[in-house]
């Protein structure tokens, strides 16, 4: 009997010490994130309920097993975990789930996904979204709190670099997934800059220099003026009218503009307040990523900027409490995994909210715990388990 109670107790609950304002802020985003995605995709969906029903248990499902995973991990996970050698497993499986993609059909010339048929429905996998959490680990577990040092620095940094190179390289050059590899790129780099080993010095500089050229060319690349070094790029032409279409959608409205136009006439109705739970009408109007990518432009056309600013709360709450527990910390494989982790978060929330607003150019990234898809709902609660984790260690004081 004590057994079944301790195993059931291990399943649901977070471990003594988690921190219980992330614990609310993201039950309240599933719970919130599987509404939304019920309302927008009913324009997708129209005269299909049981498609309509389908999707919505998916969500519910791949909300559960999420959960279920960041409560083991928040009770399992330790930092000394990094330190052994099965952890090698683990950075194995995902470039084999990685590379396993490139064997599935893609879609929009990406190969990013694992595809299986459940009840006759499609259900898919991302191992992308699952590389990002690798990555952070990876840093932590090579770079953070290394005391030792080295004949040549390189003997420090090559190991995780080639890591995290072939991840994001296969993620690019192989699945064509630019928004994904380019988000590991950024963590990664962020991550890196946190290890305080002065043979990491020389690396660490390159990449602020790097950041210091590449950001007025970024800024560049995002201005009208831009337009003809992006017809000269060697990407796809998608990829282009994404970023053609970020500069001014109206100039084709009905092609490659017509999500992002769709998108800002969401915006502009939506007033404080919005029209109202579930009567969205852009949804309606053949809005093919109205669950995904678009979602929050659905969501402020219903519940107007009071509940995109509720969202913004919600996400502020996780943000201000992983980064308030990662400035405290002086364990710094602990600190890398939760400003990793609030990085995840945060350039997510950026690269989206600037893609439906054109800001930035559109890169199929998704509203984390919002926009439909299992993988990144379960890959970032599976990543703030491993941050519970990290943070009740901290409170038990089992690292400083």
């Amino acid at each position: 009997m004590s057994n079944t109670k301790s195993k059931k107790h291990f399943i649901l609950a977070m471990p003594v010490g988690a921190n219980l304002w992330i614990h609310i802020c993201i039950v309240a985003l599933s719970i919130f994130g599987t509404v939304m995605i019920g309302s927008a995709s009913m324009g997708l969906v129209v005269g299909d309920n049981k498609y309509l029903l389908f999707t919505v248990i998916k969500q519910i499902i791949f909300v559960i097993a999420g959960y279920i995973a960041m409560a083991v991990l928040a009770n399992k996970f330790t930092i000394n975990s990094l330190k052994k050698k099965s952890f090698l497993i683990v950075i194995g499986i995902t470039f084999a789930a990685l590379l396993a993609c490139l064997l599935f059909e893609g879609v929009d010339g990406s190969q990013a996904w694992l595809r299986f048929s459940i009840l006759g429905q499609e259900v898919t996998i991302q191992p992308s979204e699952f590389a990002k959490i690798t990555s952070i680990l990876v840093v932590a577990a090579y770079l953070g709190d290394v005391k030792k040092r080295f004949e040549h620095s390189r003997s420090l940094f090559l190991p995780p670099l080639l890591i995290l190179l072939g991840i994001f390289a296969v993620v690019l050059l192989f699945q064509s997934d630019f928004g994904s590899a380019m988000i590991i790129f950024l963590i990664s780099c962020i991550c890196i800059l946190i290890p305080n080993h002065d043979q990491l010095r020389g690396l660490q500089i390159t990449l602020k220099v790097l950041f210091w050229i590449f950001l007025p060319l970024a800024i560049f690349i995002l201005t009208p003026s831009g337009e003809k070094f992006i017809n000269m790029l060697p990407i796809k032409q998608y990829q282009k009218d994404r970023f053609l279409a970020a500069f001014n959608p109206f100039n084709d409205k009905y092609n490659t503009g017509y999500q992002l136009v769709n998108s800002l006439i969401s915006f502009a109705s939506g007033g404080f307040l919005g029209s109202g739970f579930g009567t969205s009408i852009r949804k309606y109007t053949n809005f093919p990523a109205a669950n995904t990518d678009y979602i929050l432009a659905i969501l402020v056309e219903e519940l107007g900027f009071a509940g995109f600013f509720a969202l913004m709360a919600l996400y502020g709450v996780i943000l201000f409490q992983l980064l308030k527990y990662a400035s405290r910390m002086q364990n710094e494989r602990g600190k890398i995994i939760l400003v990793g982790t609030a990085m995840y978060l945060l350039i997510h929330m950026i690269f989206n909210i600037g893609g439906v607003t054109g800001l930035i150019p559109l890169t199929g990234v998704p509203l984390l715990m919002i926009s439909s898809g299992g993988s990144a709902t379960m890959a970032f609660m599976a990543c703030l388990g491993i941050s519970q984790a990290v943070i009740s260690a901290k409170e038990r004081g089992e690292i400083k």
